[in-house]
Parts: C-alpha cells; structure tokens; sequence
C-alpha cells in the first residue's frame, strides 16, 4: 500500500491565535506548532503569550508572542503588519479570543430586561467585533496570496441559546453567520471559513465551576459523552479545519460539545 502523506502538516504555515494565553487558544497554538506551523500568539496580557511561545520553543517550534486588544481594530491591525513582517505571510487565522474581555467579572449578568447597551458592549466588542477585526486585518494578504484558512471558535450559546447571556449568544450566532458570508466572498480567493461551536470545557477560565461534584453531576446529564470537553478535543477540530484535510469544507459550524447539542 503507497505511503500516505500526512495531510494535517502544518509545515510552512503562518496562523494567528487570539486569546492563546491560556485554555483552548494555548492548546491551539501547541496543536499547531506540534504539525509544524509557525504561530503568532495573542493575547490581552503580553506575558501569557510570551509563556506559550516558551512551551513551543521548548519542543523546536517556530511562535511569537503579540499583545493586541481584538476589540480595538488598530491594535489588530499592527498585530498583523508585525506578523507578516516576522514571517511573511498569515496563512491561518484563528479567532479564538471571547467571553467579554479581559475583566468578564466585571460584567453585568443581570436578566436582560434589566440592562443597558453600555452593558452590552463588553461581549460584543470581543465575540463579534473581534472576530470582525481580526478577519478583516488578514483578509488582504490571504486575498494577495490566494489561500487562507479563518477559524472562528463559538459558543454553544449561539445555537442553543443560553438564559441570561443572551448578548453573549447573539454574538456568537453573529459571528457564525459572519463565517458564512466570508466563505462565499471568500471562495474565489481560496480562502475557507468555518466556526466550531463548543460547550463545557475545562480552562482556568472555568475550573472553579467544575469543582463542586453535585453541580458536575448534573452538568453531565446534559452530555452523551459523559464528560466535560478538554482544550485538546476543540484543537483537533481546528487542526483539521487549518490543514488540507479538510480543503473541501467551507461555511460549516461544527459542534465539538459532546452532544450537549446536535447538529444536522
């Protein structure tokens, strides 16, 4: 039997992680660095991002760090100029970055015939405006370059609907939506765009919500698959979906969310 060449190497591949200081976007940039691409690492708070970029040089991987706030397009902009000035090109972007900002505590949880659009804006500049100015950011070079694989992780809250984030779970349908468009404009570029949805997932962002053993319990029920996810079972998707594995695959959102919801 020939020898199959190994579609997921990463070799030679420039990708941008927003929010890759920790939890799933840190394992994203392990992921992909561990194929072979090179990665430029965001985060809000520069010395999470340097970390990363210590763990990849650690095993010979090829990352630089790249404080930017994704709310703000400027500072997403500079992000890209300075990527591209390091290594050439971007090749992958994955707009990892969510919640609402660097301080989500300091946000209003309240019910939402309780709030205001000042209350509002903290989850839309981050899921949405985010994702909106990071892939504006490297639409022109991927274009130039005819190629490009744009990533945007959402929230089960999108699809599902979550009771009392309901701003948070507008932006994350947006944002899917936003994939879509981009992947019919995008086409005729060879630029591909699909979102993954996911559910529970163990980060530093969410442990604490998982160390009370009746609420995990009922937490459980929810999932076919008996667990919560982990950050690894959301970069394999992402790996798949930046690779040539998946080059037919566009405009989708995918569930890694063991079965909390179905898709179709």
């Amino acid at each position: 039997m020939p020898r199959v060449e190994n579609i997921l190497d990463m070799s030679g591949r420039v990708a941008i992680v927003t929010g890759a200081g920790q939890g799933v976007g840190r394992q994203i940039a392990l992921h992909l660095s561990s194929y072979g691409g090179a990665v430029v690492v965001n985060d809000y708070y520069h010395d999470r991002a340097q970390a990363v970029v210590a763990e990849i040089e650690e095993f010979g991987g090829r990352a630089t760090a790249a404080q930017a706030d994704v709310s703000d397009f400027t500072s997403v902009s500079t992000m890209v100029e300075k990527a591209i000035s390091a290594f050439g090109r971007v090749d992958v972007l994955v707009n990892n970055a969510g919640n609402a900002g660097a301080d989500p505590t300091a946000v209003s949880r309240g019910p939402f015939w309780e709030s205001l659009p000042a209350d509002w804006t903290p989850w839309l500049g981050v899921n949405l405006f985010g994702v909106l100015n990071c892939t504006r950011a490297v639409l022109p070079s991927m274009v130039q370059n005819r190629t490009g694989s744009i990533i945007t992780i959402i929230s089960d809250a999108g699809r599902y609907g979550d009771a009392g984030l309901e701003v948070y779970a507008a932006a994350k349908a947006g944002a899917a939506g936003f994939m879509r468009s981009v992947a019919r404009t995008g086409g005729r570029y060879g630029i591909r765009a699909n979102a993954v949805a996911i559910a529970a997932t163990r980060t530093p962002a969410t442990e604490s919500a998982f160390d009370d053993p009746e609420r995990m319990r009922k937490t459980l029920r929810m999932y076919p698959a008996g667990r919560i996810g982990e950050p690894a079972d959301v970069a394999n998707m992402v790996l798949f979906l930046a690779s040539d594995a998946s080059s037919w695959v566009t405009g989708q959102t995918y569930p890694v969310n063991g079965g909390f919801t179905f898709g179709l």
